[in-house]
């Protein structure tokens, strides 16, 4: 049994396991009381003149204590990170690790202004929303209850955030980073004289592109999605 879990734990798509296992052993330090939420949120203060900063990187892995919020956020954590890099991104992860800088680089601008103190669940809406634009096609079904596109999934978080009386800056920090990038990846560049502004260095794709493993096995919402996206491309 436990070789199996090892076996399916390596199985995860490299981005998606580190960034699920760091969230995952964060909010264990936390629950254990090895560290304080007050160590991890993001203080430009601290940061700056202290120079605390693994702050930067510690704001994106806490989604709270132990609890609904917890398990909801890491759920679809999980399954839209990997989606995505078993998706669009298969073969290309250091564009993935791109993304990931440039959504983190571009909240932590936004942060220093919306006095937002974690930024993990913005992180999330974002790859969510890039996921969503990405898979026009797929029908989603929300709890039972809402029947809808796939591009709608995000505004449907933030109705739903809105209904628990949670704060929606975050929800719309989301999408509004995860359309930046989706404009800048997959808009501009194919408008006339638009050109790809996000090049990855040639460094990180020495770093994280390998040869694919011939016993890799994708999730299989991630199979059907490249089927439909495949017969929407034959349609135009």
């Amino acid at each position: 049994m436990a070789h199996s879990f090892t076996q399916e734990y390596f199985q995860i798509p490299v981005v998606t396991r580190a960034y699920t296992t760091a969230c995952v052993l964060t909010t264990a330090a936390v629950q254990l009381d090895v560290i304080t939420p007050f160590q991890l949120y993001f203080n430009p203060d601290l940061i700056i003149r202290r120079y605390q900063i693994w702050r930067l990187i510690t704001s994106f892995l806490f989604f709270g204590s132990l609890g609904f919020s917890f398990v909801f956020n890491l759920i679809f954590l999980y399954r839209y990170c990997r989606m995505l890099e078993e998706g669009c991104f298969r073969g290309r992860t250091a564009d993935f690790v791109v993304m990931f800088l440039f959504g983190g680089i571009v909240m932590t601008l936004f942060g220093l202004f919306a006095n937002i103190f974690f930024l993990g669940q913005a992180f999330i809406i974002m790859l969510v929303y890039v996921w969503s634009r990405r898979h026009p096609l797929i029908r989603m079904n929300f709890f039972g209850l809402l029947t809808f596109q796939a591009p709608f999934l995000p505004w449907v978080l933030m109705g739903f955030s809105l209904l628990l009386g949670n704060s929606i800056v975050i929800d719309l920090l989301g999408i509004s980073v995860g359309h930046m990038y989706y404009f800048l990846e997959d808009v501009f560049p194919n408008q006339p004289g638009g050109r790809k502004l996000l090049t990855t260095p040639e460094l990180l794709k020495a770093m994280f592109d390998r040869p694919e493993d011939p016993e890799y096995r994708v999730l299989q919402e991630e199979q059907q999605g490249g089927a439909l996206q495949r017969a929407e491309e034959q349609h135009n």
